[in-house]
């Protein structure tokens, strides 16, 4: 073991002594840093109020990292660093540090935080961990699941050295495979609108038009034949906030287990001066069909809503996807990315999407998207680029997106209403599929510049319609109303994809995470763009011999097509021996636009487990739209047989099974004994029915 107090050499990782606070080890490569001459971070020993940080003598108070507990302060370059030595100074100042950005990528902040993560050669105990990181005044704090001996460690008071310098110096000891300093970077959502319902959801189904080729959608009619999904499978939509309190994400149990990371609550709503992308993005995934307002792709499903912190540190990488496959989500939907040209993911961060992708659904694993970008740049590669405004990229610039390569993402690009690629779409071999979206040219935001149009200029018209989708209700949002009708990017294509997944679960639960996106690449449409790129020249609308296009991977998402082959692939019926069938025959009249509903029970005596269920119903109503169907059995967990999808039919007969309702499955395999009860609930006012009667048979 190197003694580090006696060794200079640094030859494992390449930094010289000089550059050990300037060299960023993240993901097995190494990203060159260069100090911001006019802001620093602070960490307080206690928290204080605005006005107290307001305050201090040693610099201008910009603002504050939540979940690291930082604050940014700005001073002119001069003072920079007598500015830092003075808060080092502060008795109330735990941590004072330079920020710092990317170099060749001004425009994009580093931030330090306070942990380390270091994995060790897989059979070094206990006992040698504590006396290498001992030496850096470490202290260790967990272990990352996934990662075979793999610790997160908090750099102590006492330490004498910024995490990035011991992370380099860690580095060079032979017992260690890697050592990474959480960094805190800001997040890009991947659109702005410049600028009401169902028919002008062209994105969904059309039959042409103005700016409409025809097939550019996703034919979710056809899909919606088979299932408009269920409220057991969960699209968790990971965004900036969302307006909870909008018509079309109300309904009986269609919002689960909000979370709001930045706030640390559970109101992920957004602040007076937001405009929401989460409210559009989760719109267009999951938007409750309720006669009014918008459809989403699959409107039975149920909505996870998530709020970031805004940043995109290890911590809150690991918070999000945690929670995410804690509260049971089936799906993950990401419309952000790194505010950075250049951003490769750390240990954890990779870790921590790779446990959802493989342990979410007990096993099966959680279905993650992420947006591609709207810059019109390579997920992974290098471009020339030149005219940039103040020359904030020049030279030959390389580009990437470290979601969108992770192996367990699928890099979603985005098509347009005329059936080719959305001029700020970015593209490359990581590109898993594309979905309608608009067409705009390129673009991407700086945290210092703003939002800029990537380079050269688009000369030409780019044809294609926005996406209608929510909005805050209200004069707030994006366009005043409820809604808006430009909404776009990846950001757009991403929450299309993602509900497409979730009617394919919603059919077939039992497919795994992998199967589904197999599903979906091997039903996708071969869309071609044989037009070349109108900002760079490129062609890349094609097909290689393996089915793939660098403009749309596998091709544009087709719901019909997914959601059939997954009800086809449905496992074969367990064995049953016997059958129990029981009956109840009584006439309840169900209340209208009442929440409770009506439960009519049967109680079966049987203990033996069930390996097939069918359910039949006799229902009369004036229209049997406004209700929902449920069975619950002994053990009070309930399935969801029928959601509003019935309009202005007023007889329902018919019977539920296995085949052609999979999600029972979920019923299967425990013990008969109990009551088992039909529960009916009318969501609507006006219309009136009952309940005739009810079969349950079960197989064991």
């Amino acid at each position: 073991m190197n003694d580090r107090n006696n060794s200079s050499d640094f030859s494992t990782t390449g930094v010289s002594a000089s550059n050990l606070g300037l060299v960023l080890q993240r993901g097995g490569e190494e990203l060159i840093l260069e100090k911001v001459l006019h802001r620093f971070t602070v960490r307080f020993v206690t928290d204080f109020p605005v006005q107290q940080l307001s305050q201090v003598s040693w610099g201008i108070w910009q603002g504050s990292i939540a979940q690291a507990h930082l604050e940014i302060y700005q001073v002119t370059p001069d003072q920079i660093e007598e500015a830092i030595a003075q808060a080092r100074t502060d008795q109330n100042v735990a941590f004072a540090s330079h920020a710092y950005t990317v170099k060749d990528n001004p425009g994009t902040f580093v931030y330090l935080g306070d942990q380390i993560t270091i994995q060790f050669v897989s059979k070094l105990d206990a006992d040698k961990i504590t006396l290498i990181t001992s030496g850096f005044n470490l202290v260790q704090d967990k272990a990352i699941a996934g990662l075979t001996n793999a610790f997160v460690f908090l750099v102590s008071k006492q330490a004498t050295e910024n995490p990035i310098k011991i992370a380099n110096q860690l580095q060079a000891i032979p017992e260690v495979l890697a050592a990474e300093p959480n960094v805190i970077i800001q997040t890009e959502t991947h659109y702005k609108p410049n600028d009401n319902l169902y028919p002008q959801q062209w994105y969904l189904n059309h039959n042409g038009g103005n700016e409409l080729v025809l097939g550019s959608h996703i034919a979710v009619e056809q899909a919606w034949d088979i299932t408009r999904g269920v409220r057991s499978v969960v699209v968790a939509v990971v965004d900036d906030s969302f307006d909870l309190n909008h018509p079309d994400f109300q309904g009986s149990g269609k919002i689960v287990a909000p979370r709001d990371l930045r706030d640390n609550d559970f109101l992920p709503l957004p602040s007076a001066k937001e405009t929401s992308h989460g409210t559009a993005c989760a719109g267009i995934a999951v938007a409750e069909e309720n006669g009014t307002g918008i459809v989403g792709v699959a409107p039975g499903c149920a909505f996870m809503p998530i709020r970031t912190t805004g940043f995109l540190d290890d911590e809150s990488i690991e918070q999000i996807f945690n929670w995410a496959v804690e509260k049971g989500a089936s799906v993950i939907s990401c419309s952000w990315g790194a505010s950075a040209v250049y951003f490769p993911l750390s240990l954890r961060q990779k870790a921590a999407i790779t446990r959802a992708a493989t342990r979410g659904r007990n096993g099966k694993g959680c279905v993650v998207l992420f947006a591609a970008g709207n810059a019109n740049r390579p997920v992974s590669g290098a471009i020339f680029e030149q005219d940039w405004p103040d020359n904030i990229l020049q030279g030959v610039t390389d580009w990437l997106n470290g979601f969108g390569v992770h192996p367990d993402v699928m890099a979603i690009a985005a098509s347009t209403s005329m059936s080719r690629k959305a001029a700020y779409s970015n593209w490359g071999a990581n590109i898993c599929l594309c979905a309608p979206s608009n067409n705009a040219s390129p673009g991407m935001s700086f945290p210092e510049k703003g939002f800029l149009y990537t380079q050269p200029n688009i000369k030409t018209n780019l044809l294609g319609l926005g996406m209608l989708t929510t909005d805050i209700v209200g004069a707030a949002g994006y366009d005043p109303g409820d809604f808006t009708n430009n909404f776009g990017g990846t950001s757009s294509a991403t929450p299309v994809v993602a509900g497409v997944a979730a009617l394919v679960l919603s059919v077939n639960p039992d497919l795994t995470a992998q199967q589904v996106k197999q599903i979906l690449e091997t039903t996708a449409d071969k869309i071609v763009d044989p037009n070349p790129d109108p900002q760079l020249g490129l062609s890349e609308g094609k097909y290689d011999d393996k089915g793939h296009s660098q403009w749309f991977g596998y091709g544009k998402v087709n719901a019909a097509r997914a959601v059939q082959v997954a009800f086809q692939q449905q496992g074969t019926l367990l064995s049953v021996s016997r059958q129990v069938k029981q009956a109840n025959s009584n006439q309840i009249g169900i209340p209208d636009n009442n929440l409770q509903g009506i439960k009519s029970a049967i109680t079966i005596s049987d203990s033996s487990p069930v390996k097939d269920i069918q359910v039949a119903v006799n229902v009369t109503h004036e229209f049997l739209g406004d209700i929902e169907i449920y069975l619950i059995a002994p053990n009070n967990q309930q399935v969801l047989l029928q959601n509003r999808t019935l309009g202005n039919r007023t007889d329902l007969q018919t019977t539920y099974g296995v085949r052609s309702h999979p999600i029972l499955k979920q019923l299967l395999l425990q013990p008969a004994k109990g009551n088992w009860q039909l529960w009916i609930v009318d969501y609507s006012p006006q219309d009136v029915g009952r309940l005739n009667s009810w079969e349950l048979t079960l197989g064991i």
